[in-house]
């Protein structure tokens, strides 16, 4: 019995240890190819923070802008273009021939305005100012030598006529013509230096010039080409000027018929050989009347400007006449183009009733008839 109650004491005991040991823990067994996951470990307890006073709103910060994109890069102004505005008028005979005696003559309006020049071109002298070049053809010496030729008419003016051109704001004068060797070599080259003494280029046959204006050289040629050998010539003076570096080139005729009003074969060939050989603009006086104006490869031929300050006729039936007035664009000396140019009617006369050798402008129903005559009616102005 005592065997017995010790037995099932130990026994209970027994069990009683085996409540008290931890139980196993049973790890699942890797499978094959799977990566066994880290035991998870438990975080030690974070201690509280203590209260803070209440933060104001934070404020995002504005993100940076982007840096602005370089300025181009600043470029050459552009080259600036010059501009030449040209003017040309016809027959300034200045003087009388001897035959005509004094009464209606050149000479006594002269002394009528008391040697005053300045009178003669006063009604358009408005045109003359305004423009950089004025080119006329000067039909007659200024001169009190010489050996009158002989001929039908022969003209001659004092020197001191030169006045009208120089208060006039002329500023180039072709002599190749008819009648500049009225009086001789003398009267030639008396005119020539007269002119040149008073700031006027005096140009024509051999003495083709350049006369720089606003720093364009310009080319000035005169052809006679009512005497024989004028092709010849004229191809040798434009050469001449384009050698000398003319940028603008302009070649004054003297050529035609008398009174006719349109130009004859022998004009036209000459003014186109002219343009083939590097004219910018021909001009043309002799016929003593209008002509009708020609564009031809881009430049124009004034066939016949007429008369102008013509002292040549105290009355002439015909007294319409024109200044043509074109302007020419340049870039770095290269000339660029010109304008499609422009007739200025006018008349050679202040008065309709006879000649006072003061040309005028004109307008309205006399205006557009010499604009027809030039063959511009349908032009502006």
């Amino acid at each position: 019995m005592t065997h017995s109650i010790s037995a099932l004491f130990i026994s209970l005991l027994a069990s009683l240890a085996l409540l008290a040991m931890p139980a196993p823990s049973f790890a699942s067994p890797a499978v094959p190819g799977t990566r066994k996951p880290a035991p998870v470990q438990a975080k030690a307890p974070v201690p509280a923070a203590p209260a803070q006073p209440a933060a104001a709103p934070a404020v995002s910060p504005t993100a940076p802008s982007a840096p602005a994109a370089p300025a181009p890069a600043p470029q050459p102004p552009a080259d600036p273009v010059t501009t030449v505005t040209l003017s040309a008028a016809g027959d300034c005979t200045l003087g009388t021939e001897e035959s005509f005696g004094y009464e209606g003559t050149f000479p006594e309006a002269w002394d009528a305005a008391g040697g005053d020049g300045s009178v003669f071109l006063a009604g358009v002298r408005s045109v003359f100012v305004q423009d950089d070049l004025t080119l006329v053809n000067m039909e007659g010496p200024l001169t009190t030598r010489g050996e009158r030729q002989d001929k039908t008419f022969a003209f001659r003016g004092d020197p001191a006529y030169v006045e009208v051109l120089k208060t006039g704001s002329v500023e180039a004068a072709s002599l190749a013509n008819n009648h500049s060797y009225d009086y001789g070599n003398d009267g030639y080259w008396d005119t020539f230096k007269t002119l040149g003494d008073n700031g006027i280029m005096p140009f024509g046959y051999e003495e083709s010039q350049i006369l720089t204006v606003k720093g364009i050289p310009v080319g000035l040629v005169g052809i006679n080409a009512l005497e024989a050998g004028a092709p010849d010539q004229l191809q040798e003076e434009l050469a001449k000027v384009k050698e000398r570096g003319a940028r603008l080139t302009v070649v004054f005729f003297h050529w035609g018929s008398e009174l006719e009003t349109r130009p004859d074969e022998d004009q036209v060939w000459l003014a186109h050989l002219a343009v083939d050989q590097g004219a910018d603009l021909v001009l043309g006086a002799h016929p003593h009347v209008i002509q009708p104006l020609e564009t031809y490869k881009g430049r124009t031929i004034c066939y016949s400007l007429g008369n102008f300050c013509f002292g040549g006729n105290s009355n002439p039936r015909d007294k319409d006449t024109f200044i043509y007035q074109q302007t020419f664009r340049f870039q770095k000396g290269r000339l660029l183009g010109a304008d499609p140019g422009k007739v200025i009617p006018c008349r050679i006369s202040s008065t309709p009733d006879w000649n006072d050798f003061c040309p005028t402008l004109v307008e309205g129903e006399e205006a557009e008839r010499i604009r027809e005559k030039a063959g511009v009616a349908d032009r502006e102005s």
